[in-house]
């Protein structure tokens, strides 16, 4: 395969940045467009991203243009059926977070992916971010000796006021579950992406702008199978010192057993040894796209998994051990008290959350 036929499904808000991506990636030619309420909107995107053809329908999409990739950017609620259409025609997909709707028919999602061993990756960006990356790096080459924790402060400072987010993503209004379900689950997988799996959790939500529907502060403590710990620090109302507090979304310090990796507002990193003052660490990224394109990375890397099977990250099965922990953070709060976690695997948190039940 020299190249890949890709349809693009969705036209919100942060399609632009997928859209955006797949036009550097020379390898991909966008063939299709699906929109489904507005025709406009689909028009100009299809315009200004060279796609030819636009559908307001999914199957006859798939017919007609017969893509190698399908890149779902629709709604949560759209995404199970548009995965079990791409199953029957064994086709590809990325396809955005959240999973789904809700921790059910997310699971009802991996469960199609499986039976009919179809290729799908979560379109989950953030360990896709060059500090993050870059953090791994150290991680690996020493830098800190043993893993001791990860603290993240997160603070876009975008949640205060009347008219929190309604010129970007006004449906964050009303979402029930809000800063776990939609934004520190990113946290959650950055975290199992540095640290490796959960075991337990604890949590304490609040919700501190009125106008929101759902919780936009908390704090929740990870403890790693490794044993190192790890606490999220979230509130959207507050910011962070750096010219774009939504380029980072906050700070973080890691620590280990020689030395500490710590990031700031502005994307650097800097490393320190024990005993001794931080040091600047020179690594490159490049200020594009979102958040140090890591939508453009993210692609990039299924594409070069499809083009050559290098290894790839994020299939949906192992992603669905985010909503595992998810669903535990919320169990957590609800009940205030620590929820232990089966070690990262599927069938037994699944039965456990159920058995206690956690808010399906």
């Amino acid at each position: 395969m020299s190249t890949i036929k890709l349809a693009i499904i969705g036209t919100g808000f942060f399609s632009q940045y997928h859209y955006e991506a797949w036009t550097r990636i020379p390898e991909v030619h966008p063939a299709a467009l699906v929109y489904s309420t507005n025709a406009k909107r689909a028009a100009e995107f299809a315009k200004k991203y060279g796609i030819s053809k636009i559908f307001d329908d999914v199957e006859s999409m798939i017919q007609i243009v017969q893509p190698d990739l399908i890149d779902i950017v629709s709604p949560p609620e759209t995404h199970l059926p548009i995965v079990e259409m791409a199953a029957r025609y064994k086709i590809p997909v990325i396809t955005q977070k959240p999973l789904s709707e809700n921790f059910h028919t997310a699971r009802q999602l991996v469960d199609v992916v499986r039976k009919n061993n179809t290729f799908a990756v979560t379109h989950e960006n953030w360990r896709f971010k060059p500090w993050f990356r870059e953090a791994a790096k150290l991680i690996e080459q020493g830098a800190v000796g043993d893993l001791y924790s990860v603290n993240f402060r997160m603070r876009p400072g975008d949640g205060q006021g009347p008219n929190a987010y309604l010129d970007r993503q006004p449906y964050f209004q009303k979402m029930p579950r809000f800063l776990i379900h939609e934004t520190a689950i990113h946290m959650v997988d950055v975290f199992r992406f540095l640290f490796g799996e959960v075991a337990a959790v604890t949590a304490r939500l609040r919700r501190l702008n009125p106008v929101i529907a759902g919780e936009d502060a908390g704090i929740v403590v990870f403890d790693f199978t490794s044993g190192a710990a790890g606490i999220y620090d979230g509130n959207r109302l507050s910011d962070v010192d750096a010219e774009n507090p939504r380029l980072t979304m906050g700070e973080m310090l890691i620590e280990g057993s020689s030395g500490q990796i710590k990031l700031d507002g502005y994307g650097q990193l800097y490393v320190r040894n024990m005993g001794r003052p931080f040091r600047l660490h020179q690594y490159t990224w490049e200020n594009r796209g979102y958040s140090g394109d890591c939508v453009y990375a993210l692609q990039r890397h299924v594409i070069d998994h499809l083009m050559t099977g290098s290894p790839v990250e994020n299939r949906v099965a192992d992603y669905f051990n985010n909503l595992i922990v998810e669903q535990a953070i919320y169990q957590s709060d609800a009940e205030g008290r620590r929820i232990l976690i089966d070690g990262g695997a599927h069938v037994p948190s699944i039965k456990m959350l159920e058995e206690q039940r956690a808010c399906i």
